[in-house]
């Protein structure tokens, strides 16, 4: 039996770069040959990916698969965290839902959890040549260091080395990095093997007297200081992605305006980055307390709390606001919670994202739906029920069931002969319970064409996201001292491959 070579990367604080690097090193590896995996031993996220083996994941763990060359699965991310509240989640493990519990109670439930992660790691290194570790949040929160399974406690257990990567472009890199080390046990500061700093610009010579004070003051190496790569378009782990987007170099002036609203809940707002990767596409993010503007389509995404985020619409305004587009001939699109919202009634008997309770919905579509205790989770492809009939591919991550008579005429019908969604019979509303609906080339040219634009330029997500994990890791592969790296996987193929090519 193998055992892979294990290294974790942590962070001064969230969105620092961990999966941003994580991605980048796995493509790098992957390209030299190594049989490289993510893992990532529990996340909290509300975007997430249906694997290969039927469960639910984070969605930068099924990214960070894509740049491994490998179908993302559950052993990459065995503890997933799906905020319902401010102080509770859905617990999933082994990419099945098993609990819903408050902040307080997961604290006592972490014993369970770290051994699912024990488990699937043991799986991991027994099967690649190399591991990649991303922590969460930050090692120096010192309120959740007892009973860590995230960060250094789960470094500790499985006695790995560490890099520590800070965000210049937040400010304060060299105050976030040493504080951050001395934050930490002495163990713990014995397996920081150094540091890498995100997001860089400007002249690196000056910056230059403060990397050798950090490795000075540290006794720890800088093994890369990586360049801030404008216009980078990869799914977002978690946190709700910038709208502006760099379209340069396509000819398509945007003709079509498109808003989706930021409920308190929002989940897989990833669903909406092919519209806003769309050169012909004027993308609009609606927060809070901002004016709902005018609009040829209005998209509702996803949400892990529909009855509450159902309520923020109403007292933000949006239920008139829809009333009025869609009066006035707009299209509206609706995905998996917001698809939901719709119809005439809400059910959730068992409580599963809430008290138990019934509202009323907001009455567009003429179905009802009702969570059940059956998480669906399926990887599915079909055709669109417009015209032309382009294939589309995505998946199903819901408790939700709707029926009613609405759904006689399906939005989608999926390879099998099931059909999914609604298409009202004014044409105007479509909605499905199908995250990635718009990422198919096709099936993005078929809603764009159904929205108003009859000759929509051929966007592909797929080879966009292809395209950015290779210049994220050339950018490493230019900007990190490939030596240093290497000896903080020790032996192995990844250290081999890291020092090919090397004088």
């Amino acid at each position: 039996m193998r055992q892979a070579r294990t290294l974790m990367v942590q962070g001064t604080t969230s969105d620092a770069g961990k999966s941003t690097l994580v991605a980048g090193l796995a493509r790098l590896l992957f390209r030299r040959g190594v049989s490289v995996v993510p893992f990532k031993p529990q996340n909290m996220a509300l975007n997430s990916a249906v694997t290969v083996d039927g469960g639910e994941i984070g969605r930068a763990q099924a990214l960070q698969a894509i740049a491994a060359g490998l179908a993302p699965h559950t052993d990459m991310n065995p503890v997933l965290l799906k905020p319902s509240s401010d102080i509770g989640a859905q617990v999933i493990i082994h990419g099945r839902a098993v609990a819903n519990l408050s902040a307080r109670a997961y604290h006592d439930y972490k014993p369970r959890a770290m051994a699912a992660v024990l488990e699937s790691y043991g799986r991991l290194t027994a099967a690649y040549d190399a591991v990649l570790v991303e922590g969460a949040g930050s090692p120096a929160e010192i309120n959740l260091r007892d009973r860590d399974i995230a960060n250094m406690g789960f470094a500790e257990e499985v006695d790995c080395p560490v890099i520590i990567v800070a965000d210049i472009d937040r400010g304060g890199v060299f105050a976030h990095l040493v504080g951050t080390l001395e934050l930490l046990s002495p163990t713990e500061q014995a397996r920081v093997k150094g540091f890498v700093i995100n997001r860089f610009r400007g002249d690196i010579g000056l910056l230059q007297s403060g990397l050798d004070w950090l490795e000075a003051r540290t006794g720890r190496p800088v093994l890369g200081v990586l360049p801030y790569l404008h216009g980078l378009f990869l799914d977002a782990e978690d946190g709700l992605a910038d709208a502006r987007v760099d379209k340069s170099g396509s000819e398509g002036a945007a003709r079509l305006r498109v808003v989706a609203p930021v409920y308190p809940r929002i989940s897989n707002h990833t669903d909406l980055d092919a519209l806003r990767l769309h050169p012909q596409v004027d993308f609009s993010w609606v927060g809070p307390g901002q004016p709902i503007p005018p609009a040829d389509l209005i998209v509702l995404p996803g949400s892990k709390a529909v009855q509450a985020d159902l309520a923020w619409l109403r007292a933000q305004g949006w239920e008139p606001a829809l009333r009025r587009h869609l009066r006035y001939g707009g299209k509206l699109v609706a995905i998996c919670g917001g698809y939901q919202m719709l119809g005439r009634q809400l059910h959730d008997p068992l409580g599963l994202e809430g008290a138990p309770a019934s509202i009323a919905g907001l009455g567009l579509l003429d179905m009802e739906t009702t969570l059940e205790a059956e998480k669906q989770l399926e990887n599915v492809t079909g055709t669109l029920a417009l015209p032309g009939n382009a294939p589309v591919s995505g998946y199903e991550i819901h408790m939700g069931v709707s029926r009613g008579p609405a759904l006689a005429r399906p939005s989608v019908h999926l390879a099998g002969g099931r059909p999914d969604g609604v298409l009202s019979d004014d044409g105007q509303i479509l909605g499905t319970y199908l995250h990635g609906l718009f990422d198919h080339p096709d099936s993005l040219a078929a809603l764009l064409a159904w929205a108003g634009v009859a000759d929509a330029e051929r966007v592909d997500l797929a080879a966009r996201r292809e395209a950015d994990l290779d210049r994220l890791a050339d950018s490493m592969a230019g900007h990190m001292d490939l030596a240093r790296l290497a000896d903080c996987f020790g032996d192995g193929a990844a250290a081999s491959a890291l020092r090919a090519g090397l004088a």
